[in-house]
């Protein structure tokens, strides 16, 4: 039957795991390092505990068993002396073939990234849509993996009485979770009207939404402006849970919208399961995409946004902030003047990050601590201007509200 008891258990005493990554022409050895890091940062989240990372150079993953045969050898002799390892976790998607080859041979539980991030997604859910939204992606991802809970069958050869079984009992598992997930597309459209009907009755406030990579600081900045209590925590995926506030910056009043967390190597399905909750960014007036610049590789995780926003977007231009923060946690090394190898990430000041990003965003970013409270109050102006346009748009004799702020704003900038 389904096995409904598939999460990570999270106990006093993590589970020991191992990961497993690959090096090919398309992930160099920089890029798989800092992926199963993020891996190793998942399974830490999810309440496992990483204690050996394998990687092995391939062309492409092997069609059998992910990694080739010698590195699977080796895998499975560190978990023999270990003896305390109790999963796998791979870096990309497995299919069933080779979870059920890896797990025959490694004699542990074997977790893909999707899986893992399912599962910190299910701990996370608190809110009934989170969880319709969880348990939809869940089913949506074990649907065609059903004959991996099959294996015991496998040593029935046939004969009288044991024609067919395992096949008969795959088909009716099939038909319940394909029921269950029309149940759930349907209690997600039901969900997603009220939700309509909620943005509906908010009227005409301008609307802002906070997006990014996960664990940029989204909701830490989102109590700072809000001076609200939206949990926030050091672990990928703190937030699943779409939350609103409003705010006022002087006397003009918005919505401001805590989304959850984006992530490279995000599952088509897992984004569908959650367009509801993405409604809020679709429908947002203003985009306010936070950054953590501290991390080594920022640039890539700002093309990952970019590339889902345009997704949930569908190509839309929207007026965008790029808010930098963490800037109490940047630091670089910087070159020394006889030093003609090229510079790297690790050697470009923080200066000279805000003048090159400055140039491209015409001015349109800013560069924070929502934890020391940096250069917040530069973040307010910019939003208010942008706000104040949009505002001014629908409302048109507030006009006059808003010059007596904006002369005090001009007084402070002398």
């Amino acid at each position: 039957m389904i096995d409904k008891n598939s999460r990570i258990s999270v106990s006093a005493t993590p589970e020991r795991a191992v990961l497993v990554g690959l090096i090919t022409p398309t992930q160099d050895e920089a890029k798989s390092t800092e992926y199963l890091a993020e891996l190793a940062f998942l399974a830490d989240t999810a309440g496992a505990d990483s204690v050996k990372i394998f990687t092995q150079k391939l062309d492409y993953p092997n069609p059998r068993t992910f990694v080739g045969k010698g590195k699977l050898e080796e895998i499975k002799k560190y978990i023999e002396e270990d003896g305390d390892i109790a999963m796998a976790i791979f870096d990309d998607d497995l299919s069933t073939k080779q979870v059920l080859n890896i797990e025959r041979e490694l004699g542990v539980k074997i977790l893909d990234r999707t899986n893992l991030i399912l599962d910190i997604f299910a701990k996370r859910a608190q809110t009934a849509e989170a969880k319709t939204q969880v348990q939809l992606a869940q089913y949506q991802y074990l649907l065609p993996r059903l004959t991996r809970m099959w294996t015991h069958l496998e040593r029935q050869r046939g004969g009288i009485g044991m024609r067919g079984p395992g096949e008969t009992q795959i088909e009716t598992d099939r038909r319940i979770i394909l029921d269950r997930i029309s149940y759930l597309k349907n209690e997600l459209k039901a969900i997603d009207r009220q939700k309509a009907v909620q943005r509906k009755n908010r009227g005409k406030l301008t609307r802002v939404a906070l997006v990014g990579y996960t664990n940029v600081g989204k909701s830490t900045l989102m109590n700072l402006l809000s001076k609200s209590e939206v949990f926030a925590e050091n672990k990928l995926f703190a937030t699943l849970d779409t939350t609103v506030r409003k705010v006022v910056i002087d006397n003009l009043p918005f919505l401001l919208t805590d989304t959850v967390g984006f992530i490279r190597k995000l599952p088509t399905h897992l984004v569908d399961s959650f367009k509801s909750t993405l409604d809020e960014v679709r429908e947002a007036d203003i985009l306010v995409h936070v950054v953590d610049i501290s991390h080594p590789n920022f640039e890539e995780q700002i093309e990952v946004v970019d590339k889902t926003l345009r997704e949930v977007c569908n190509g839309a231009d929207k007026p965008m902030i790029l808010v930098f923060n963490k800037i109490d946690a940047f630091s670089c090394t910087p070159k020394d003047a006889d030093d003609l190898t090229p510079r790297e990430r690790c050697n470009i000041t923080l200066d000279e990050l805000k003048a090159s990003w400055m140039a491209k965003m015409n001015d349109n970013c800013v560069f924070i601590s929502a934890k020391k409270g940096t250069n917040i109050d530069e973040l307010k102006r910019k939003l208010y201007q942008m706000a104040r346009e949009i505002h001014l748009a629908r409302f048109p004799y507030n006009d006059l509200l808003y010059q007596t702020y904006d002369e005090d704003l001009n007084e402070g900038e002398e």
